[in-house]
Parts: C-alpha cells; structure tokens; sequence
C-alpha cells in the first residue's frame, strides 16, 4: 500500500487508532499507539519521535532523540484490539542523518537483501522459519538473594497422569511422544487452528500446524516461505498472534528453547534458498539434486557456523536444547532427509523451486531480522570464495561412536563460547556494510553483562542437590 491506500484502508476499517510496532536490538517487538487523526501522509517521511536510550542495546540518554517511520506496505488490522487499531511496522530514523539507525534490526534485514542484489549472485533470499513453542496453564518463576524457582504446568503434561483433576481423563502424550497425535490427546488442535487462521487474517501465507514431539503442550505451526525482510516481518506477527491467541484462552506460549527438563526442546528449522529473475538457483547436478552454488552456500554455513550460533541460538538457555547426543543437530555436517545433520537438504519434491536447504540449529528466541540476515551473509561468503562444504554424512549421526565423532567439528556448548567465536569470526558480516562493527561489538557486550553473567553468578537448585553436603 501506498500511504494515500493506508489512509483509505484505515477509514475502510473505522480504525480509531494507529499502532506503530518495531524491534529492539534482542528481538521483542515495542509498540506506541496514537489516535487516527494523526494518520496523515506526511507521517510516512517525518516519522514520530520516541526515547531511543529506553530500548534495549540501544542509544545513550544524552543521544536519546529517534524517529519511528512506518513502512506503509505493512498496514493491517491488528487482530486482538477491542477499539479497531491498524497497525505498521516501523523502520528507525536517526532524526539528525536522517539516515536508517544502523542498531535497527529491520535495517540490517534490508541491507543484506540489499547486499544480495549488489552482489550480482542473486536478486531474491527466501527464509522459511518453523518455528516451535509450548502452550502452558501455568508458569511461575521467583529469584532473590536467598532462593530461586520456577515451575511450568501443563493438564497435557505427562507429569499429572496422577493429579487429581475432578475427573483426571488421561490422555495426557508421553514423553518424547507427542509427535502427531490426533485429539483428545492433542487438546490443542482448535486453539493452533485459529492462530494459523488470524495469521492468513494479516497477510501470512500459512501451510500446517501440528503438535509436537514433546509432552504439556508443544506444537509447531508452519508458514509459508517469504523473502528475507518480510519472512522476519512475519515471523514476528506469528509470535504476537500465538501470544495473544494464548492468552484468550488463558493460557501461555513461550518461544524459550528449553522450558522442559529431559523432553525435546524448541528449535527453529530455518529454510532457505537464492532466485535470481524467478528462477531458482539452489537446484543443479550436484550432490541431492543440488547446485554448485547451493553446495557452496552450505560450506558458508558450516564454516561460521560457530559464530553464527551467538545470533541464531542467542540465549543461555539455547544450549539447554544443543547439547550432544540429544534431540537437536549440534554436529557440523550436512546430509539429504538426515535430521541428525544440523544442514538437511529435503527431499519432499523433485521441483527445482523446492530446492532448498535447511538449517537446524536455530531456535525461535532469536531475533529473526539479524538471524536471517547473518544466515545469508555466511551462505553468500561460501559462494563468493567457492567454499567446499566436503562430503556429506548421510549416517545416523546419534548413533556414531566416538572415533567417528571425533573428526566431525560441532557448535559451541555455552552462549559464552558462541560470543568468543563470533568475536573471533565476524568479517563475514560486515560485508556491505550489512553489520557494522559497532553492532558486532553491542550484541557480544549486552549478551554477556546482562545474561551471562547474571546466569554464571547464580546458584542453581541442582548445584544443592550435587554439592549441599559437600
């Protein structure tokens, strides 16, 4: 839309208010609101001023003053607000350059597309998140200096098969059992059917929704791939609308990778594929029915991989879920229909439009404007120094011995050891001025004084069952 059309739209649709949402540097989504008689073309150019030094990893106080411009083409009816509100998403303006805030996760989003096209190799990056989560009735967490807690519930969880519940009627999916099941053990299914159809409501071309495998609520709904900026624009409608969805049926979601101790966790497969003029550059003669172009982009992957895990798995509780020997691809290997590899290439379709690869290791607490866009960046360092991501391993990777293992690099263990590779492997990003350094440098020092060490500092309920009568 044009911002005449948003004018029309708005008054199409009695809108009352005007919502303006943008990203913080983390990847949680802000939000101001004004009345709908300050919905005036001009806005669309002069944007509206806010306290930049109040979002996260963001401006100093003394250089406070920023511009949220909305992006007209993002106009839609936001779908849970009782007085009628369109909302946009915003790009942030530096109100003295009057150029893109290089700290706005949605710029960096546009210049690695940017990138791409200057680049000659490509006109079009497609992402296709899955992005997993877990609905809970319940979630309660407390810490000071002398204790700490928290417990998450569930009526689907296979813990309360013994719970008095006035009647309790079973059906509860066992562990690492929920893959899948049809109702009444998935109890969930009307409540996924109407996230995914108030996602199609805004725009969000949405392909399936099922449970998944673990017990007490977790489910995956699936959308429909999209180019880089507008796939991250999406993926962050998905997370408002399971939320929101959730909390009407009062009930929670979380996106945390790994609220469950010893069932799966919450991963974030991430799809993704180069077109250039509509036509797809990923499918070819090489191994799975590959491109040399797309084997390439696969060796990018495996070879920032490490530094790539402190954007992509961004939390300390990231690698609750990427630990070895467990659910989740933690071995730098890439393979076809493998899901033990942390790169599959599916092989659902013989189509060359289908022809695409999948990253594994990601989970859904990223930002996805930075995760997409640092993705990119590495598979096109592969292609431009024609990377050989070596042979495929197409075994069971659980399975391997520890000889084998041996020679097969992995992620980090640690956030902390995931920094320490991206400050150490970081030129990649900063090509085209996608990333700068000083973004490289915020993300490294916010990651590490505001979680790291809060959570290193800590005593934890397990270090009193191992040590407490030490």
């Amino acid at each position: 839309m044009t911002p005449r059309e948003v004018v029309d739209f708005a008054k199409k649709n009695n809108a009352a208010i005007v919502d303006f949402k943008f990203m913080d540097l983390l990847g949680t989504w802000q939000h101001t609101s004004v009345p709908i008689s300050e919905l005036v073309e001009h806005l669309f150019d002069e944007g509206k001023g806010f306290d930049g030094s109040s979002i996260r990893g963001w401006q100093t106080i003394n250089a406070s003053d920023m511009l949220i411009v909305p992006d007209p083409a993002t106009a839609v009816m936001d779908p849970f607000t009782n007085i009628p509100t369109i909302s946009m998403i915003c790009n942030i303006i530096d109100p003295i350059t009057k150029e893109k805030y290089t700290r706005d996760p949605r710029n960096i989003a546009q210049k690695a597309e940017a990138y791409l096209q200057s680049t000659g190799i490509g006109d079009t990056a497609y992402f296709g998140p899955e992005a997993e989560f877990f609905v809970f009735e319940d979630v309660r967490y407390q810490l000071n200096q002398h204790s700490a807690m928290y417990t998450v519930d569930s009526t689907e969880g296979n813990w309360n098969t013994g719970r008095m519940e006035s009647p309790n009627l079973g059906y509860k999916p066992r562990y690492k059992e929920g893959y899948f099941p049809v109702p009444p053990t998935d109890s969930l299914q009307d409540i996924r059917s109407e996230m995914t159809l108030l996602m199609e409501k805004v725009g969000i071309s949405m392909e399936c929704h099922h449970h998944e495998v673990a017990t007490g609520g977790q489910c995956e709904i699936d959308m429909r791939f999209s180019s880089l900026t507008k796939c991250a624009d999406n993926l962050m409608w998905f997370k408002y609308i399971v939320k929101n969805v959730a909390r009407k049926h009062n009930k929670t979601a979380t996106f945390m990778p790994k609220p469950l101790y010893g069932d799966n966790g919450s991963g974030m497969h991430v799809h993704q594929s180069i077109w250039k003029g509509g036509k797809p550059l990923f499918a070819g003669n090489a191994y799975a029915g590959m491109s040399e172009m797309a084997m390439h982009y696969i060796g990018g992957i495996l070879k920032h991989s490490r530094a790539l895990a402190a954007i992509v798995a961004p939390t300390t509780n990231s690698y609750k879920r990427l630990v070895p020997g467990f659910e989740a691809p933690v071995n730098l290997a890439y393979s076809s229909r493998n899901r033990s590899a942390s790169i599959r290439i599916p092989m659902y379709s013989p189509s060359p439009k289908a022809k695409r690869i999948e990253v594994r290791f990601p989970d859904p607490s990223c930002n996805g404007y930075l995760a997409f866009a640092a993705m990119l960046m590495a598979g096109l360092d592969g292609i431009q120094n024609k990377i050989n991501p070596g042979e495929p391993l197409d075994k069971d990777i659980y399975a391997l011995g520890p000889e084998e293992l041996a020679n097969i690099p992995s992620l980090p263990g640690s956030l902390d050891e995931a920094l320490d590779a991206l400050e150490k492997d970081h030129d990649f990003l900063l090509k085209g001025d996608v990333f700068t350094q000083d973004i490289v440098d915020r993300w490294i020092s916010y990651k590490r004084e505001a979680e790291i060490t809060p959570v290193r500092m800590r005593p934890h309920p397990m270090e009193f069952h191992l040590y407490y009568d030490a």
